[in-house]
């Protein structure tokens, strides 16, 4: 039982059903065909059309991390393989597209054909990774990996985005409960409930998710039913008649009111057997409102109650919090979460992970199958490779995938899908979050650190550099001595 569900937030405990008839943003659909960019159809077209289908690898990664942090929690894999086992166009797309395009009828036959037959290698959920490493690799003949970059990169790219914030804030909160309060912020609430609850999240308010997801349901009171009495008291009298087990809330008129008017309702129950098992602040001065919070209680002897607050809360604000003794002991956190904020007063970048998929091989006649891209910073890494941890977070050494594992080390890329079948299932979502916190934990203590003063080490090796180096000049760029 987790701490809020111990303070008396309403809960949930129903198996998960079926949701595999729902897409990455939790709507329902039968099929994923049209979850793309319309200019990816356009690329399989010419790929179609001009015969340059072979065989092509596409790697997905980040170029930095989010949130000016120093790792990511990589999530996802099971709403993109859900979204690769429902890709398919309906008679239905196919006369829309050839409305809107005019593609040519053997091109929408072909479409209409069309299941993934390739390879999907990706590292496991509640992994931690770092940036420019492959996070999941795509080998298919070109048109199909083409067509389903925008649908991995959404939910590999949020889902991952997410949960990296909610390890951030599950971080900062050092043993105290969290929950996800961010449905109602949330662009994508099924991801960020799952993702959430993945990267640390308790519960979640979102009660739907909790359903589907079997994760524990958690809410309060409004203080709109506060504000429906004719007066606070009245409103707590009857909260604690009502619930055998309940929480208030303290901050809808004065804090001081508040939390008096708490200790009388309580107190009148108490032979009853109901019990006050939280107080919530959501605004204010919340340090020194919880320390005047906390004393009252314990002065009238309700040690037992716990003090929960919420309100903007990110991982900034936590640690800010905790390091002035605040006596909180569960966080509620809304819209950081689920849309994945940065923090402007810390200048931390939110909102968006960065993720890219590129093409870095294909089977053709040129000779050279390794790909890139030549672009300052944005360049890419040709050639299909392999990511390998070396030691306990000693750093990470991407390499071809023709190489012998670095000494030490231990591969991060699995086989998913071979030649269009899924090899294993993901494991249960309660078991992802199980590993995902030993692996959080496990974090060396500067990782930890939100805003670390550098980067882990990524390294690439001697014949991949080799390879890149051979790639630009067999596509006519320069070599950077």
């Amino acid at each position: 039982m987790t701490d809020f569900e111990e303070q008396g937030f309403i809960t949930a405990d129903r198996s998960i059903r079926d949701i595999e008839s729902q897409d990455a943003l939790g709507t329902p659909a039968d099929n994923t065909a049209l979850f793309t960019d319309l200019y990816h159809i356009d690329a399989a077209y010419l790929a179609w059309k001009s015969g340059h289908n072979g065989l092509a690898t596409f790697d997905l990664y980040t170029r930095r991390a989010p949130f000016a942090g120093g790792f990511m929690l990589f999530t996802g894999l099971q709403p993109s393989l859900d979204y690769l086992r429902a890709f398919e166009y309906t008679q239905d797309d196919l006369d829309w597209l050839a409305h809107i395009k005019g593609y040519e009828p053997d091109f929408l036959d072909y479409l209409s054909k069309l299941k993934f037959t390739g390879e999907i290698m990706s590292m496991e959920e509640g992994e931690i990774a770092f940036p420019n490493e492959p996070l999941l690799r795509v080998t298919a003949p070109f048109a199909e990996a083409m067509l389903l970059e925008s649908g991995l990169l959404r939910t590999i790219g949020i889902s991952t985005l997410l949960a990296t914030k909610a390890a951030r804030i599950w971080l900062a909160a050092k043993g105290r409960s969290v929950s996800d309060f961010a449905f109602r912020r949330a662009h994508a609430p099924f991801l960020a409930a799952r993702s959430g609850y993945i990267g640390g999240a308790d519960s979640t308010s979102f009660v739907a998710a909790a359903r589907d997801y079997d994760i524990p349901a958690s809410g309060t009171i409004p203080h709109a039913i506060v504000q429906a009495f004719p007066d606070e008291l009245t409103a707590f009298r009857t909260v604690a008649e009502t619930l055998p087990s309940f929480t208030l809330l303290l901050d809808t008129y004065d804090v001081n009111q508040g939390i008096d008017n708490a200790i009388i309702a309580a107190k009148e129950v108490a032979g009853k057997g109901h019990t006050l098992t939280a107080v919530r602040l959501d605004s204010g001065d919340l340090a020194e409102d919880s320390k005047m919070v906390r004393r009252k209680l314990d002065e009238a002897g309700l040690q037992s109650v716990r003090v929960l607050v919420s309100g903007d809360m990110d991982e900034y604000a936590i640690e800010k919090l905790l390091a002035a003794d605040a006596p909180i002991d569960g966080f509620g956190v809304g819209g950081n979460l689920g849309v994945g904020l940065g923090t402007i007063d810390s200048g931390t970048v939110g909102g968006v992970i960065g993720a890219v998929y590129k093409l870095a091989w294909i089977e053709d006649d040129s000779g050279h199958p390794a790909r890139l891209k030549v672009a300052g910073a944005k360049s890419t890494w040709p050639g299909r490779k392999m990511a390998y941890r070396v030691g306990d977070f000693e750093k990470d050494i991407v390499a071809s995938d023709t190489e012998t594992a670095p000494v030490g080390s231990r591969t991060l890329l699995t086989p998913w899908f071979m030649e269009g079948r899924l090899l294993h299932e993901v494991p249960d979502l309660h078991q992802i979050r199980e590993q995902a916190l030993e692996n959080l934990a496990s974090l060396p203590d500067w990782l930890k650190a939100l805003t670390p003063d550098h980067q882990y080490p990524v390294e690439f090796s001697d014949e991949l550099v080799r390879l890149r180096e051979d790639s630009i000049r067999a596509f006519g760029g320069r070599v950077d001595e």
